[in-house]
């Protein structure tokens, strides 16, 4: 039998965090790069880094859900509403995530070249699935990137009015850092 756990364990705090911090540095590294001409010592790079990380992010998500299905989180805090709404939410913020994962391949290998991660190694192509293949996608990429910032700032309100609000272990738990 599990014991019921008040906090959230170093794995998924740590993860948590890092999804966060990658996915607003990925945000604001896609809002600049996209103004980048060819001229530009960035014209390459940026985008290179951009698509290893969100790769990279990609896996780390892929790892996120399969501990989350092992390891033992504590429960939701608040109103009925509150817990639907919060589980609602963290489904959301999933699925858009995987909807930019899958988005930002089909930009990527529209043109049949295979994605260098860090020059470690490369993820193939599968090439032009449907006509406009990579504006289409872009287009997803984009408002999908957008909504999910605008997702994560409400998340990221809803745990400080628990904080401050409420009054309970919402954001402590996340922080590994529970009151008694």
């Amino acid at each position: 039998m599990k014991r019921k756990a008040t906090s959230y364990d170093p794995v998924s705090i740590t993860i948590h965090w890092v999804t966060a911090l990658t996915v607003i540095g990925l945000f604001a590294l896609g809002l600049w790069m996209v103004d980048l001409n060819y001229y530009s010592q960035w014209y390459k790079p940026a985008p290179h880094w951009h698509k290893s990380i969100g790769l990279c992010l990609a896996a780390l998500t892929l790892f996120r859900l399969l501990w989350k299905s092992f390891a033992n989180h504590p429960p939701i805090e608040g109103a009925q509403w509150e817990k639907v709404g919060a589980k609602f939410a963290h489904g959301v913020i999933y699925l858009m995530l995987f909807g930019l994962f899958i988005s930002g391949y089909l930009i990527s290998t529209a043109d049949g070249r295979a994605i260098e991660i860090f020059d470690w190694f490369a993820i193939p192509a599968l090439g032009e699935l449907f006509p406009n293949q990579s504006d289409i996608a872009g287009e997803v990429h984009y408002y999908l990137a957008f909504g999910l910032i605008g997702l994560s700032i409400l998340h990221a309100l809803a745990a400080l009015k628990h904080h401050f609000i409420n009054k309970d272990n919402t954001l402590r738990k996340m922080l590994g850092a529970t009151k008694s």
